[in-house]
């Protein structure tokens, strides 16, 4: 449609007309500026190392190619062995002087690229179009001005760090793989917090969009960023594997499918590298008959149309109250057929291209398969383009809730719709996938948005809106969705770590004392065999089997049950049915954790002796360990109603609630030496932060352990929220990393074993903290807010309010 005609034929419209009509002519934006950039470097790029561009080897390139017409844009470098070796030798000669940098320098580095990104926004823009496919309007008035605000937000991080971060330092060397859908926002959610805390960088960008990512590097380094603190190497898969190995990158931080998140924890298993996963979801849009159906359309064009539904927390699935759900459909029915889908760089489109042949594939053939388990799949009437890689916004209603398309996340413009009659079955249905990336939730009634929203197995929920995102806000998943937060003082957190790590020595095991007589003597007054504890109870274990408990001189003091796979599933099906101890407030868990404090203390000499007596440790070793494990009861007590969330400053209409939310259910491998307070420095603060544990006590020294088993049965722990079960640690560990309905694992024992739970985790993958050579006595080491960090996960509620 033009200003001259109309579709009644006639030469010119007058403005009544056009408002009648609400037709679009075609509004175009010039792609010179990028065409012009690409241009300077003769169509092709080779690496951006150390400050300098690198060539690619000698036919080691590929295209990358404009979505929303095949053309090739230019050709880029396929990263090797040698490249990645440059790029992180680079970042490591960079890193003394980057990290040694007062933060205040640093924040005006930050600074600078931020202005640097403002300055070139309609260049970024335009090539970010280009590259990736989607709608102008998108990567001009949305991720441009949100890579922005990363690096204003994180130079302020920058400024703050040693004052709001002591006694942590930066982690070292970071490799980031970006995802191809939001190709330069994602580059900014990770590039911002590392270069703020004093990190270097190796940036992997997607194969197929690859340009923006270029381009920032060399605007960064006009900017006056020094040489080595950013690298960019372009590759596929290979390339990103290359850098998954890389023995002197010490965190990896990766966005993309949950299969290769998979792959990288197995491969990083055991090498210590910090890891940083935000992996795929399929997350619920629900909808409350009481909801305002209008709005709720919109928030549905947001939640999945919005590029191209390529985004990885669109809202895929929509759950809709039975009494509203026809209503709500006509009218996304009639949305759907308003639009717009056409040429990217044309500003009145709605949807472009989607990214490769080979995703527009993957979509055809989940949607042919919907169809083949009963979907009905509904598309407008109009035709999509028949150049480039189109696919139209598309409505699957009579879907089955264990149905492919509801299960597996498509990655495309598909909606797929099923109903609900109550709030406790839409909370079921939302929760019903292996993911917990994001959800939406639609209601007038606040107090039923807010009693939905936690209920969510997802990190970010949204209520009336979707698609919120800011740098103050940290956004990560649970559950198979991956671990670990971006943005935010959460997402500052990952690229830090306790400068004791490196400058503490490792404590000294403590020495027997004591003549051999008297351990004798006091070995016999405990001889006795020990059961599991599960569920609140004393049990025999599966295998009828015990293993004796002998001191270095082979005197036996006791025998404890031997543990099986068996005696792991009760304990973890205890644990779960005492999941009602998460909706207990912090108050009461505090008074529990007071409780047991209390209890250990008024049987401390009966303590003292089990401590001693384990270890042949003099009377002063032991009355050490018993009253620190008091303190220590007391410290987690003390946090379990003063670990507050945080309400984040985001400059947008509402506000966003950052909850601190137990991890669930989490096994423990608990610390070999110091075997009650290590025990206890293990379990109080996940049991304070509302999660239940199946704990895996020392293998030498069990018997303290096992004698504080009665103690949590005589001090009000309900039953199941605390299980021990005793046995290989080796095998028991494994076991614990291995099953499905374990959320957590925390390992402090042999770092060989830590490896292999690390790999077998991977399955569900759960969160791991592993970690030995802890000093348990040092306040530092041994207690505080990183473990309280470790024992929640952080969920952001984003609440509008105001007009």
């Amino acid at each position: 449609m033009t200003a001259r005609e109309s579709n009644t034929g006639s030469a010119a419209a007058t403005v009544s007309d056009i408002l009648e009509d609400m037709a679009y002519g075609p509004a175009p934006e010039s792609d010179a500026v990028a065409r012009r950039w690409i241009a300077e470097h003769d169509g092709g790029f080779g690496f951006f190392i150390d400050g300098a561009w690198a060539p690619p080897d000698p036919g080691a390139t590929f295209e990358t190619v404009n979505p929303a017409d095949g053309s090739a844009l230019g050709t880029v470098g396929q990263g090797g062995a040698e490249h990645v070796n440059a790029a992180v030798g680079a970042a490591e000669r960079a890193f003394p002087t980057w990290s040694g940098m007062p933060g205040h320098l640093r924040a005006r580095h930050l600074y600078a690229i931020a202005r640097g990104v403002q300055k070139h926004a309609r260049l970024f823009a335009v090539l970010e179009t280009l590259d990736n496919g989607k709608p102008i309007r998108e990567s001009r008035d949305i991720d441009i001005p949100l890579v922005a605000r990363h690096f204003y937000h994180h130079a302020g991080w920058a400024q703050l760090c040693d004052r709001e971060f002591p006694g942590y330092a930066p982690v070292g060397v970071v490799a980031q793989i970006v995802p191809w859908n939001f190709p330069l926002l994602m580059l900014a959610w990770k590039v911002a917090p590392a270069l703020a805390a004093g990190n270097t960088v190796v940036l992997k960008p997607a194969e197929y969009t690859p340009l923006t990512a270029l381009l920032f590097a060399e605007i960064a380094a006009q900017a006056g960023l020094p040489p080595g603190v950013l690298n960019v190497v372009t590759g596929d898969g290979e390339t990103g594997k290359l850098l998954v190995a890389h023995p002197d990158v010490q965190k990896i931080a990766f966005t993309g499918s949950t299969e290769v998140g998979r792959y990288i924890r197995r491969e990083t298993a055991g090498t210590g590298k910090r890891l940083t996963l935000e992996l795929g979801g399929k997350s619920p849009f629900v909808v409350f008959d009481d909801a305002d159906l209008d709005s709720v359309v919109e928030g549905v064009v947001d939640a999945i149309w919005f590029n191209q539904g390529q985004v990885c927390c669109a809202g895929s699935r929509l759950l809709v109250q039975e009494g509203v759900a026809d209503t709500l459909v006509a009218k996304l029915k009639a949305r759907m057929e308003t639009l717009r889908i056409g040429p990217p760089l044309d500003k009145a489109v709605d949807m472009g291209a989607i990214v490769a042949p080979v995703q527009l594939d993957r979509i055809r053939d989940l949607v042919d398969r919907g169809r083949e388990e009963g979907a009905a799949v509904w598309q407008p009437s109009w035709a999509c383009p028949e150049e480039g890689f189109f696919y139209p916004p598309t409505l699957c209603t009579d879907v089955s809730p264990s149905s492919t398309i509801a299960q597996v996340e498509i990655f495309g413009p598909v909606l797929v719709a099923m109903t609900f009659r109550t709030p406790d079955e839409a909370v079921a249905l939302a929760n019903n996938t292996p993911y917990g990336l994001a959800a939406s939730v639609w209601s007038e009634n606040i107090n039923l948005a807010l009693d939905i929203a936690p209920r969510l197995k997802a990190g970010v929920v949204w209520v009336n809106a979707s698609n919120m995102f800011d740098a103050a806000s940290g956004f990560g998943g649970y559950r198979e969705s991956g671990f670990g937060r971006e943005g935010g003082r959460e997402g500052m957190w990952e690229y830090l770590r306790p400068t004791w790590e490196t400058t503490a020595p490792a404590p000294a095991e403590p020495a027997a004392e004591g003549t051999e007589s008297e351990a004798v003597a006091s070995a016999s007054a405990i001889d006795r065999t020990y059961k599991q504890f599960i569920g609140g109870r004393q049990v025999r274990p599966d295998s009828g089997y015990s293993r004796p408990v002998a001191r270095e001189d082979g005197t036996v003091i006791a025998q404890v049950a031997d543990g099986n796979r068996k005696d792991i599933r009760n304990a973890v099906e205890a644990a779960h049915a005492a999941a009602g101890w998460a909706k207990w407030n912090g108050h009461a868990r505090a008074q529990v954790l007071y409780y047991l404090a209390e209890n250990l203390h008024q049987r401390r000499e009966e303590y003292l002796r089990h401590v001693r007596v384990t270890g042949a440790w003099s009377e002063q070793r032991a009355m050490d360990e018993v009253d620190a494990t008091v303190t220590r009861l007391f410290t987690y007590a003390a946090w379990a109603d003063k670990y507050d969330g945080a309400v984040h400053d985001v400059p947008l209409r509402g506000v966003t609630i950052a909850m601190h939310e137990p991890i669930g259910v989490v096994g423990v491998v608990a610390p070999e030496a110091s075997p009650l307070l290590g025990l206890v420095s293990v379990m109080a603060p996940l049991v304070a932060m509302g999660n239940t544990v199946v704990i895996v006590p020392s293998a030498r020294f069990p018997v303290p352990a096992c004698e504080f088993a009665s103690l949590l049965q005589a001090s009000d722990v309900p039953d199941g929220v605390v299980n021990m079960v005793t046995g290989d640690r080796s095998v028991l560990g494994r076991v614990l990393a291995e099953h499905l309905d374990v959320d957590g694992l925390w390992h402090f024992g042999e770092a060989a074993d830590a490896a292999v739970v690390e790999q077998a985790s991977a399955g569900n993958l759960k969160r791991t903290w592993t970690g030995h050579g802890r000093d348990w006595f040092d306040p530092v080491q041994g207690e505080g807010p990183e473990y309280l960090r470790q024992a929640t996960q952080v969920k952001n509620v984003w609440i509008p309010y105001g007009a």
